[in-house]
Parts: C-alpha cells; sequence; structure tokens
C-alpha cells in the first residue's frame, strides 16, 4: 500500500524512510518531490563504438557539472545519466518508487527508464535515466523538481534487504551519478 502524506511524516520520525534534507512544502499527498543534482553523465560517444555488457567500461561516459542559472540541454534523442539532490532511505520493510513529474512528461522529458526502486535496506541519491523523446531541445535547471518518491510498505520485512552479502548489489549508498555496472553481472 502506497504511503500517505501523513504515514510518511510518521515514518521519518521512527526512521523507517529517510529523506535528506526534509521540508514539508515538498511533501505530496501520497509522494515527496525531489529535486534535480548538478552532476550529469553523458555518453563519450567520440571514444565508444559499442557498449559490451560483459566489459567494464572505459571512457563510456564523461561528467558535466552543470551551472544553476545556465542550465542543461537535453537534445532530442539524447539519454543522460544523473542524480537527485536529496539522499532517500528505507529500512527493510519498505520500498520507494520514483517517478515522474506531470509536467516534464508533457513536453517529453522521461526521468527513468527502467531504475525507479528504491531496494530495502539502502539510503543513496537516486540516479535518474533522463531521456528526451519531444522532437526539440529542453533545457533543465540544477535544483528543479524532477521527480518524486512514493513509499510502500512491505508485507513483511525482507530477509535480505540490498546491498546483503550474497546480493552482489552493485549500488549501495551510492551518493554521486555512476555508470553501469551491468560488467560485474558475469563471471570471467
Amino acid at each position: 500500500m502506497i504511503l500517505s502524506d501523513k504515514t510518511i511524516q510518521e515514518k521519518l520520525k521512527k526512521g523507517e524512510i529517510s529523506i535528506k534534507p526534509f521540508k514539508k512544502e515538498f511533501l505530496q499527498p501520497a509522494s515527496y518531490d525531489l529535486h534535480l543534482d548538478k552532476y550529469f553523465l553523458v555518453f563519450d560517444k567520440e571514444n565508444i563504438g559499442m557498449i559490451d555488457v560483459k566489459k567494464k567500461p572505459e571512457r563510456f561516459m564523461r561528467e558535466i557539472v552543470a551551472n544553476e542559472s545556465k542550465g542543461f540541454i537535453i537534445h532530442p534523442g539524447e539519454f543522460v545519466l544523473a542524480n537527485v539532490k536529496e539522499i532517500t532511505g528505507v529500512n527493510s520493510k519498505h520500498v520507494g518508487r520514483l517517478e515522474g513529474k506531470s509536467s516534464l512528461g508533457r513536453i517529453g522529458l522521461i526521468i527513468h527508464a527502467t531504475a525507479g526502486f528504491l531496494d530495502p535496506g539502502n539510503e543513496l541519491r537516486l540516479t535518474l535515466e533522463l531521456a528526451n523523446v519531444s522532437p526539440v531541445p529542453i533545457k533543465i535547471y540544477p535544483g528543479m523538481k524532477i521527480a518524486q518518491i512514493a513509499f510502500e510498505e512491505l508485507t513483511t520485512e525482507c530477509e535480505r534487504p540490498y546491498g546483503s552479502k550474497e546480493l552482489n548489489s552493485k549500488y549501495v549508498g551510492d551518493m554521486k551519478v555512476e555508470e553501469s555496472q551491468i560488467w560485474k553481472n558475469f563471471k570471467e
């Protein structure tokens, strides 16, 4: 069941979920608004010809630090990684679900391709998988509302929270956007 604004506040006080920093003005009826950070990873198209998911990437993406007043332009068909500013976390009995903002979706900005899930036991700055599906460039700005997170309670506490030794969790506690670690799934 999705947590209401009232329950989100109760769970924050109990330490069962966390949002840092938390400002009540960004609390919605059943979610919390998240803001865009200034770090972006873009494909280094000049230096890669193909991505092989079995191999550790070398110079696959490059970092861009966006200026809050100048913003960052995402061109049509472009895909970039970014973070939210807030650090969000859940205990082993909750999950978080990253969702887009309707106003951004209406201009063709997708905020996550697949990774919209905050696993039980993890606390991090969520990664955004930004894609411009509109026919024109879109300019976005660090600090703007970019997404929202909804929280749900599991039926029981999970036995193996994210980061457990046997899970091969790759993004435990990430504080800055990083490129794919899919290559770690293949044993050589």
